[in-house]
């Protein structure tokens, strides 16, 4: 059990949390939330020792062992797989009890270490290993390759694996999705859903949050609140408590009333398409939690367009890429006023590639791209830095765009515009490139809505942004008339903004006709058939490299094949024992939800008996998607010992 008693945390000058307690117990799932400043890491770091109390009492299990995701850079020749492995801190102690036994030739001590060794998982702790890698993207030919070779996001997913990798007691996780793309999120998420520890999770990822936390710690104004439940429930709880402070809820009238107003036109002229109907279920979640939406110290709203034009872009057999590489090929489609696009695709298939050719970061390597006359494109870089000017502050950019876009603009509206965004006092004058993550990422809002933008290119646009910043970018573009492409891993985000989706992959660009709960289901379809083709690949090099033995060496050669069958049946047995668990689990759920799908159409179905079994029926699809994402990881893991399910 954790608990803060009374507790006061400084952090510098500033207090972080004053005279506040609660109490957390162990195997709870919790999604702390609060504004960007407000003081969360510095909470992670009262509780892995890095900072102390100034006052109060504080208590964690001396014993528990603590997980979380080193913040550096790694600078290291080690192989992937060998740096994930070294996260696991008892196989490493073990490893390390071995060595030093044997050096001493105690054989005592050297039995103790090969206890240890095996109780550490040592037989299929590379193959452990190496699913983690497999579920966060990396390519099988990428599970050996130096850690120098990677660039600094996948470096980072190393640094993920390398926490995953870790038995932790107490898992912390610092916005682990920032720099994982839609299909390893979803494996993330499965996975974090089977962890056993205690788990403190700090996301912008509402779904995320939803999917896999059963408590919500809010930090705001120093104080912890503790509410039982997910983010959604979270935001229900609070919005029913904001709703029932009359005096503030008064002043939020009128946007309420704003939010309202886009929300029922929407739902008037929304067409029936799956892809617009998840929409309309996401913005009545919306509805839902108006006061709390409302009640952000930050909003903002993208300035109406001077001009619609239609098409706003034609691409004609247009080619991507960088130098001479093409990427994504032959690209024929429109760009009509009013879309919302969400482009979905796995990292490295070609999304932001797109999307910098469209806002002129790269040019076209072949085809067309035609504009519509007054096509004026905000764009927001992923790597905020490539549109903004490290060695500037923040009223320098702005300067700098009014002479290019409003050149009477005096310096006083500017630092009034750059206030709407939060940089108040000295910090227009601040370094843009000693900011924040999200403050740079605020900036470059701020910079899009100065110019005015019909066509918004927006590329991971929350990765650094606090969940209150998000929900404001969202109202934002749900209100803005021009058109919108956006590329996001933030499920929740597209759903409310996007009503239809293109898809990039295999070097194209197609509609994809589905919602994201249909592309969840093909990314992992996607997943079991390049299983199936690396299953047949490995078979094919094994047996085109398979020796024949002969002449007088047969006899050590069959003792060696014999050693290393054996060696490898110890590594596989225990991953298939779990397999063929894993498939008798998944088979008596779908069983089981067959008869509650029965159940739930009979008639005369009470009420308290339909919503029981509609809680069953969800439960059992939970348990049904997180039984699949561990099917892979086990069949991936035995298709790199060679021995693919059968």
């Amino acid at each position: 059990m954790i608990t803060l008693k009374n507790i006061t945390l400084r952090r510098g000058t500033k207090v972080v949390l004053q005279n506040t307690s609660v109490t957390l117990n162990p195997g709870e799932k919790i999604g702390l939330v609060g504004r960007n400043g407000a003081g969360k890491s510095s909470l992670f770091a009262l509780l892995t020792g890095r900072l102390h109390a100034d006052a109060g009492d504080f208590d964690i299990p001396a014993r528990w062992r603590i997980g979380e995701v080193a913040q550096n850079m790694p600078e290291t020749e080690d192989g992937a797989t060998d740096f994930v492995l070294q996260g696991d801190i008892p196989l490493q102690e073990a490893q390390q009890a071995l060595a030093a036994a044997e050096a001493f030739g105690d054989g005592h001590a050297i039995a103790d270490a090969h206890v240890l060794l095996e109780e550490a998982g040592v037989f299929d702790a590379r193959a452990r290993a190496q699913a983690l890698l497999l579920g966060l993207g990396f390519k099988p030919l990428q599970l050996d390759a130096p850690v120098n070779s990677f660039s600094g996001g996948w470096r980072m997913r190393l640094q993920l694996a390398r926490a995953l990798m870790c038995p932790a007691d107490l898992l912390l996780l610092d916005e682990p999705t920032n720099h994982l793309d839609l299909d390893a999120l979803v494996w993330l998420e499965a996975w974090l859903q089977r962890y056993a520890g205690t788990l403190f999770i700090i996301s912008h990822d509402r779904e995320f949050l939803d999917a896999i936390t059963k408590v919500t710690l809010h930090l705001d104004d120093a104080q912890l609140m503790r509410y039982g439940g997910n983010y959604s429930t979270f935001e229900e709880m609070r919005s029913e408590r904001l709703s029932q402070q009359a005096s503030a809820f008064s002043r939020q009238q009128d946007k309420i009333a704003q939010l309202q107003r886009f929300i029922d036109r929407f739902k008037a002229k929304a067409s029936k398409a799956k892809q617009a109907q998840s929409r309309v279920k996401a913005l009545a979640r919306m509805e839902k939690i108006a006061p709390v939406l409302t009640a952000s110290d930050f909003s903002f709203e993208f300035r109406e367009p001077a001009n619609l034009p239609n098409p706003m872009l034609s691409f004609r057999d247009l080619s991507c890429g960088y130098d001479k590489t093409v990427i994504v090929r032959d690209v024929s489609r429109s760009v009509l006023a009013g879309q919302r696009i969400g482009v979905l695709g796995a990292n490295g298939q070609g999304k932001s590639t797109l999307v910098k050719t469209i806002a002129h970061m790269l040019p076209p390597l072949a085809g067309t791209l035609t504009e519509g006359k007054g096509l004026a494109i905000g764009y927001f870089a992923q790597q905020e830095m490539d549109v903004l000017h490290g060695d500037d502050t923040p009223l320098q950019q702005m300067v700098r765009l009014a002479k290019e876009v409003s050149p009477q603009a005096r310096e006083q509206e500017l630092r009034d515009f750059l206030g709407q965004f939060r940089f108040v006092g000295d910090m227009v004058h601040q370094p843009i490139g000693s900011l924040s993550g999200g403050e740079k990422a605020r900036l470059v809002l701020a910079t899009i809505v100065w110019q005015k933008p019909n066509l918004l290119l927006l590329d991971e646009p929350t990765n650094h942004l606090d969940l209150t910043t998000r929900e404001a970018l969202s109202m934002a573009l749900n209100e803005f008339e021009g058109t919108v492409m956006l590329v996001s891993h933030d499920r929740a985000l597209l759903r409310e903004v996007c009503d239809e989706f293109w898809l990039v992959a295999g070097g194209g660009v197609q509609p994809f006709d589905g919602d994201l709960d249909d592309y969840q289901r093909w990314l992992l379809e996607q997943a079991r058939e390049a299983a199936r083709a690396a299953t047949r690949e490995a078979k094919e090099v094994r047996q085109a490299a398979a020796p024949v033995a002969k002449g007088s060496g047969q006899r050590d050669d069959r003792k060696a094949q014999a050693a290393q069958r054996q060696k490898l049946a110890d590594q596989v047995k225990p991953l298939k024992s779990e397999l063929k668990k894993v498939d008798q689990r998944m088979a008596a759920a779908a069983a089981e939800r067959t008869t509650v799908l029965g159940l739930l159409s009979s008639a005369g179905l009470l009420a308290s008996e339909r919503a029981d079994h509609g809680k069953r029926l969800k439960a059992l699809e939970d348990e049904i998607e997180a039984l699949e994402a561990r099917w892979l990881e086990i069949s991936e893991a035995l298709e790199q010992l060679g021995q693919p399910p059968a």
